[in-house]
């Protein structure tokens, strides 16, 4: 900025004062508005990202084997990552899936489940069938990391993904409608048998889908999602199981039966299906319908004071006492029914058991409990406010408008 030469020297040491004064009263304001769009400090998603994500992106750990790399984890991953404002991180989670998962060609090649050291003796995919549930929070992620973060080529890779998804993995089920099936192989049978996870469609994915894609199949994914949950050959005591099985029995009819693999049997995958359903917007028209049909959790976890690790879902009975993750999972759903002191007993058995996973001096440090760590983060994050899906099934971030207003 020049001024204008008959401007006198007292004149020019008057207004270069002022603008050190209004400099010196913008600096604080310009730092309060860059520290509240940088990384956020999430003390849990930044423990584990330290300890078991390296550097080129690959998260270390699966639910099997801590050497071992599951898509599902590398798409939570990402999902974390951008409810913490870390594009750093989110770009190498996605980057190391795409070139070792996809084969650096996601419009071809959905990522392989699994990853890790290989029965030859080399590093790579165990098993290359896609875990669909997976496809989808990764053409989530990327979505939301566009829109957040102005970043397009993350879009064209969602476009792609669900592209692929949409021609390979859903099928129109007799008697049901638009489905998602788990994966490419194994869950669709010659005799007019499907098989189908609840906790594999989230509604509100499905919904961003259906904005991002107004002609797609998802908004009937998500209703016949909701026919699932609500079904009641499956679900008479407001349980789901981990899997489900379809039998076609005409051309336009079916009925749900029980997995022939799994049986009625709902656990470690059934449990996500009551935290999507508390993640759920409340505005969402399917939200208070699933909310309604799954009442069974909230009544077991209330008459014990913990969730139970196995039930029967034909028969009600339960077993065993649920790890810290699955009362991780509850906080949500059990908030979302109304039931916020059960929420908070739930809420203070997860804080118990993260002290212990987060202290270096504790023996439990060493343990990687890859699981429910997911699980607490999903939980956690949404308690805290970091985040929340609107109604569209876009999410709603803590950082969103502090970088809205960034200078």
């Amino acid at each position: 900025m020049s001024l204008r030469k008959s401007t006198s020297t007292k004149g020019v040491g008057r207004l270069f004062g002022r603008s050190l004064l209004s400099l010196a009263l913008l600096v604080p304001l310009a730092a309060k508005a860059a520290e509240g769009c940088s990384v956020q400090n999430w003390p849990l998603w930044k423990n584990y990202a330290e300890r078991f994500v390296q550097k080129d992106g690959r998260m270390l750990g699966s639910s099997m084997d801590p050497n071992q790399s599951s898509s599902e984890g590398q798409s939570y991953g990402m999902f974390f990552a951008l409810i913490a404002n870390d594009p750093e991180t989110f770009d190498a989670l996605w980057r190391w899936t795409r070139d070792n998962m996809a084969g650096a060609n996601i419009a071809q090649n959905l990522p392989g489940w699994l990853w890790g050291p290989t029965p030859a003796g080399t590093w790579g995919i165990i098993d290359r069938n896609s875990a669909s549930d997976a496809d989808l929070w990764f053409a989530y992620s990327l979505l939301e990391a566009d829109r957040l973060w102005k970043k397009p080529g993350y879009r064209a890779d969602a476009q792609r993904i669900l592209d692929n998804v949409q021609k390979t993995l859903i099928r129109d089920i007799p008697g049901l409608g638009k489905m998602l099936l788990p994966g490419p192989v194994g869950y669709e049978h010659p005799d007019q048998l499907w098989r189908f996870n609840a906790s594999y469609t989230p509604i509100p994915l499905l919904r961003r889908f259906s904005k991002e894609l107004p002609s797609s199949p998802w908004k009937e994914v998500a209703e016949s999602t909701a026919k699932m949950v609500a079904d009641k050959n499956m679900n008479r005591f407001g349980f789901v199981p981990d899997w489900v099985g379809y039998r076609g029995t005409d051309v336009n009819k079916g009925m749900f039966v029980v997995d022939k693999f799994t049986n009625a049997l709902g656990s470690y995958d059934a449990i996500r299906t009551y935290l999507w359903a508390g993640l759920t917007s409340p505005a969402d028209p399917l939200a208070k319908p699933m909310l309604d049909n799954l009442d069974g959790m909230a009544q077991s976890t209330a008459s014990t004071g913990v969730p139970p690790e196995k039930v029967q879902v034909l028969t009600g009975a339960t077993e065993g006492v649920g790890p810290y993750g699955f009362s991780a999972s509850l906080v949500p759903y059990l908030r979302a029914k109304g039931l916020p002191l059960l929420a908070d007993q739930q809420l203070r058995l997860v804080d118990q058991a993260i002290a212990h996973f987060t202290d270096p001096a504790d023996p439990a440090y060493q343990q990687h409990q890859y699981y429910h760590v997911m699980l607490s983060l999903f939980a956690l994050g949404w308690s805290e406010n970091r985040y929340q899906f609107n109604k569209d099934g876009t999410v709603k971030v803590s950082w969103e408008a502090a970088c809205a207003s960034k200078p």
